[in-house]
């Protein structure tokens, strides 16, 4: 049997119809850039975040460095952020001409460990980015109280975390600002690149979205030295569509984690776990094992995709060399990278590919 890592055929065979519809409306109308479907977009995300404000943007990386940029994040300034994530978090901050400092992140739940924050913090720090990585949301009352006791913003990487919630309350809304990605294979994806800033401040929300339009407030009106990231009119429409329906997509996704959970019973396997008053929407399921390329092979031969998230930390990659980081120094995300294997995720998987599935992973050895 084939199982992809992912698939998106299920999610949108159910829209497409209503996809279709949309397309012909912008493309009859000719407005593809800062019009009305971006507009009702950014109101209806917000809402559906429990913010005020909404900012669409080219991608998730953009996202993140308006956000530091609203924040007047600049050179000369050190941003936290977790060891274990994707590059673009680190990215950000350097764009933003500030450094990144790494944190290590937590063994059972793979977001940064707010015990270890503190001691990273100097005279230089000017805010903490928190990945919710996986879909998992990270320890947010912890890293809100070390930031108001030092006086720091706090930055949310969503990008992996539509619709998770941590007490109750959306991602997106537990720091100062946030950043998220709709890049297609996210549980909140378009039909291309995409992202957004969420905020509660009014100030924040208009200088990020300022910037992100050539620095203008109006136009032929420059009051920032800005950049180009603005989300177009027609992944807005799309992504207005989707999220009619992502909450019901991320509960099929939740099932599927839940279904593997209970169900793989090999002592070579560590499987994720779930922290109290939080939910996570599987973005990614992570499983670890000291076996983990041979349980790749196995899988692949099995007909199985994987992926892994992620082999080289960022500390140890060429873009960073300048840090001058070597292996050793942050052991436990270089374990996690040399641990971590990704199995398939996705809305619509089958009763036959989860069972499928389960049953491969249990007679690895």
């Amino acid at each position: 049997m084939k199982v992809p890592f992912s698939d998106l055929t299920f999610m949108h065979q159910e829209v497409k119809e209503e996809m279709m519809c949309k397309f012909e409306k912008v493309y009859d109308k000719g407005w593809f850039i800062l019009g009305e479907e971006v507009r009702l977009f950014e109101r209806e995300f917000a809402d559906f975040c429990g913010a005020k404000y909404c900012v669409g943007c080219g991608n998730g990386l953009d996202a993140l460095y308006l956000a530091l940029r609203a924040l007047d994040i600049k050179a000369g300034d050190e941003v936290i952020v977790p060891s274990n994530t994707y590059i673009a978090t680190a990215l950000a901050v350097t764009y933003a001409g500030a450094r990144p400092i790494f944190v290590e992140p937590k063994w059972e739940q793979y977001n940064i460990d707010p015990l270890l924050i503190e001691e990273k913090i100097t005279d230089h720090t000017k805010a903490i980015i928190a990945v919710h990585l996986y879909g998992q949301p990270a320890d947010m009352d912890e890293i809100n109280t070390i930031a108001d006791k030092y006086d720091l913003k706090v930055i949310e990487d969503c990008a992996q975390a539509h619709g998770a919630l941590y007490k109750g309350q959306r991602v997106g809304t537990l720091g100062d600002v946030a950043g998220f990605s709709f890049y297609p294979g996210k549980n909140l994806g378009a039909l291309g690149d995409g992202g957004a800033v969420v905020t509660n401040n009014k100030e924040i929300a208009e200088k990020a979205a300022a910037l992100g339009n050539y620095g203008s407030d109006r136009k032929y009106h420059h009051i920032y030295q800005g950049n180009n990231s603005r989300l177009d009119e027609m992944q807005a429409a799309f992504l207005r569509i989707k999220l009619m329906h992502m909450e019901r997509w991320n509960q099929n996704r939740m099932e599927t984690a839940q279904y593997f959970m209970k169900r793989i019973e090999n002592p070579h396997i560590i499987l994720p776990t779930i922290e109290d008053n939080r939910t996570h929407v599987f973005h990614i399921f992570a499983v670890r094992s000291q076996k983990r390329d041979h349980l790749e092979e196995y899988l692949k031969e099995h007909g199985i995709d994987t992926g892994k998230h992620y082999p080289t930390p960022i500390h140890l990659q060429g873009a960073y060399k300048e840090l001058h980081m070597k292996a050793g120094d942050l052991p436990i995300v270089e374990e996690i990278s040399a641990t971590e294997l990704s199995l398939p995720m996705y809305y619509g998987m089958t009763d036959e590919k989860r069972e499928y599935v389960v049953g491969v992973m249990n007679e690895f050895s």
